[in-house]
């Protein structure tokens, strides 16, 4: 099945939403003032050092 550019940004777009939801839901039950990277990497699901997926750049 091939995917036409818009519908790949979509899909894209709706990824971004979901995992800055997850990071307003860590915030709004987080105790300190912050997260932490360590918390925000879990939310996130990355673990430090993990290369971020090569592709185009946003944007371009």
């Amino acid at each position: 099945m091939l995917l036409s550019a818009k519908t790949l940004q979509d899909h894209v777009a709706l990824a971004e939403i979901e995992l800055c939801g997850e990071l307003m839901i860590a915030a709004s039950t987080t105790d300190g003032e912050r997260l932490s990277a360590d918390r925000i990497d879990e939310v996130l699901k990355v673990s430090p050092g993990t290369e971020p997926p090569s592709g185009p750049t946003p944007g371009a």
